[in-house]
């Protein structure tokens, strides 16, 4: 099967060749790399010129949803990815991924495990285990892999792509959707690194977070627990930066 790779890009010039080589060298046959560039000025596009197997473009958008759709909507492969352009691959792991799906033809998207990592590549933590679904994405939407999932192209034929009004919280959205129409199946095995580093987290962007995760859940959800008011209460806490006295006088409550 043909892999269409999707990596929305902005300013990433110190991180994005890692995310190139990760996808060239998978020794794979069959793939497309596609990179959809918002304009950047910080040396990415002599990057991309230097990489002929690419696709690329780079252009001011509307932000990374609307990258993301572009990619999306020029991807031609049968199994389609989105890699984020500070984020890089497994070794070998597309044969992996073409023998599951060929082996589980019921099998229309698939996610593995994820290993975080700091700015230099030093492992933080690694996540893996079966345990996305539908009810377990409302009750925590951190634990989704987005590096680490891959889909059938009839997927967002039928779901459709991101929805563009979220600027922070798309892929909460649209694994929310697959989620409700799909089985998410698991593949025991390390598939990507994802970079978390504190350029990531200004106390604006999770205020943003807050509200749009609110936003996601009230449109797509049709159930609300406790796991899910607790982690929307340590969210909204977070929002409030850490020297807000409601925070103080609340974060207990996280702990019970």
């Amino acid at each position: 099967m043909k892999f269409s790779i999707i990596t929305p890009s902005f300013n990433q010039a110190c991180f994005i060749e890692d995310t190139i080589l990760s996808v060239l060298n998978q020794n794979y046959p069959d793939f497309e790399h596609i990179i959809v560039d918002g304009g950047s000025t910080d040396g990415t596009v002599e990057i991309l010129k230097k990489y002929p197997h690419l696709k690329w473009v780079s252009e001011k958008d509307r932000g990374q949803s609307d990258a993301i759709n572009k990619g999306f909507r020029m991807a031609s492969g049968d199994i389609i990815a989105w890699l984020n352009s500070d984020d890089y691959y497994e070794t070998n792991i597309f044969n992996l991924i073409d023998e599951f799906f060929s082996h589980n033809k019921d099998c229309k998207f698939l996610y593995g495990g994820i290993t975080f990592i700091d700015i230099n590549k030093n492992v933080l933590a690694t996540v893996n285990g079966a345990n996305i679904s539908y009810r377990n994405l409302l009750n925590n939407p951190d634990i989704i892999r987005q590096p680490s999932s891959f889909w059938h192209r009839e997927v967002i034929e039928k779901i459709g792509v991101l929805n563009e009004n979220y600027h922070v919280t798309m892929d909460f959205d649209f694994f929310l959707r697959i989620s409700k129409k799909y089985k998410l199946c698991y593949l025991d095995k390390n598939l990507s690194y994802f970079r978390s580093y504190s350029e990531n987290k200004t106390q604006s962007l999770k205020k943003k977070q807050f509200n749009e995760i609110c936003s996601v859940m009230y449109s797509n959800g049709d159930y609300v627990g406790f796991k899910t008011l607790k982690f929307l209460l340590g969210r909204f806490l977070d929002s409030l930066g850490e020297h807000s006295i409601l925070r103080k006088l609340f974060s207990p409550l996280r702990k019970n």
